[in-house]
């Protein structure tokens, strides 16, 4: 059978049975089947015909008692063998289901207010007219997982972070020109995640046209440019969004470091809303370069430097330097529960090093976006750090992401973004 009859039915490919005593979770409702999990896959006929190769297919899941649980899609290349869409043994993984789905996640954004209006391509004076942009669809937390797609304006960009999701793009690019109507739609690769879920590289693809310029999305009244071809992610980091409005309100008057700055956003938003000073450092020279950028269109003074934050750190203490505030937005430091401890030290010696750089009232934003590292994880971690400095830390908000990027109760590793803004005594 054609892996294309295979994605137009929806029908499962094969039966994926559970080793004695695993199922308990997915009887919860959890999306994700570990490999540990699974004894064996027995393939189906389907039309007629035998399918041997199963990845990124349809498959039903059952436990050692022959009971049927889920169904969903498989990847023999992934740690994560099975991603759950439906717990209905009648409902199929058809066109019109991921059309459901994904009407229900824009209605979602609409009724909290996060729709944009139109875009305009970047301009060139500060008052052009320039948009805000959401996430419309976050993985998990929208019964998608492995698929995450943001909106800029009248432009869409697609990233699908599972073999499944990338084989089905043409089929959701068409339903997004249905429901949407965008002037184009970018598919942006993940190289790390497609290594893990073994697909292929290749190029960049897009359906209808593409902006020839950086677009400019409007944020908390701030402008900031967006090449939908580039840059992290699918461009821009939407989920800090109200974040950085939140940790701005504590830095009026105060001297700001923003550490691992990409381009500028919470930097920009504490000068906007009242900061003294801040100064913006990121490894990227093209994120600080973006970063310069959006200053200016802004006219904000902000001074950005390209350099390391580990390093610039032992390079402040070394100078003798202090600061009101600091801002420490660091990448993703733990890809999977194995890499958490070794995380949690890296964040316990970054945190340390800025508390050392902070006089007594100082206020610390530390962020943490690796999924694996639990909220209290991090909050042990400052603890630790407390403790070592010898520095009392008050927590005055526990944030999250913002409320386009939601958390499924069922799979709270969704939960990944941590922010919490402190007061250093």
């Amino acid at each position: 059978m054609s892996s294309d009859l295979a994605i137009t039915t929806g029908q499962p490919t094969a039966r994926v049975i559970l080793k004695p005593r695993k199922a308990l979770p997915f009887y919860g409702r959890h999306p994700w089947v570990l490999v540990g999990a699974v004894d064996r896959v027995e393939p189906l006929t389907l039309a007629g015909e035998h399918l041997a190769e199963v990845d990124g297919q349809v498959v039903d899941l059952y436990n050692e008692r022959n009971k049927f649980i889920a169904r969903g899609f498989y990847n023999a290349n992934s740690r994560i063998r099975v991603r759950l869409f439906t717990w209905k043994e009648g409902e199929f993984l058809t066109a019109d289901f991921f059309r459901q789905r994904l009407q229900a996640a824009i209605a979602m954004r609409r009724q909290l207010g996060y729709e944009p209006h139109r875009v305009a391509e970047a301009p060139a004076e500060p008052n052009a007219r320039s948009q805000s942009a959401t996430r419309l669809v976050f993985s998990e937390a929208d019964g998608l997982s492995g698929l995450v797609i943001d909106r800029y304006g009248d432009y869409l960009v697609v990233q699908p972070t599972s073999l499944a999701m990338t084989q089905r793009a043409d089929m959701l690019a068409e339903i997004l020109q249905q429901e949407l109507q965008p002037k184009g739609i970018v598919l942006r690769s993940d190289p790390q995640t497609a290594k893990l879920e073994g697909i292929e590289s290749g190029e960049e693809r897009h359906w209808g046209e593409l902006p020839n310029a950086p677009i400019v999305i409007r944020e908390n009244d701030l402008a900031f440019e967006v090449d939908l071809s580039a840059g992290q992610k699918t461009g821009f980091y939407l989920d800090q969004r109200e974040n950085r409005v939140a940790a701005a309100r504590y830095l009026k008057g105060r001297r700001l470091l923003d550490l691992f700055c990409y381009t500028g956003g919470f930097a920009l938003n504490a000068v906007k809303l009242g900061a003294a000073e801040a100064t913006g450092i990121d490894g990227s020279k093209k994120a600080i370069a973006q970063a310069q950028r959006n200053a200016e269109i802004n006219g904000l003074n902000v001074k950005f430097e390209v350099g390391d934050g580990f390093q610039t750190l032992d390079r402040l203490a070394g100078e003798g330097q202090q600061f009101d505030a600091i801002v420490l937005d660091p990448p993703k430091f733990a890809k999977s529960r194995s890499g958490v401890n070794s995380a949690l030290q890296a964040y316990h010696r970054l945190n340390k090093s800025a508390v050392a750089l902070l006089p007594p009232g100082g206020i610390l934003i530390t962020n943490s976006c690796s999924g694996t590292v639990s909220p209290e994880d991090f909050r042990l971690m400052l603890s630790g750090v407390a403790q070592k400095s010898g520095r009392d830390i008050q927590i005055l908000e526990q944030r999250g992401a913002a409320a386009d990027h939601p958390v499924a109760a069922t799979c709270l590793e969704t939960e990944y973004l941590k922010c919490f803004i402190c007061r250093v005594s």
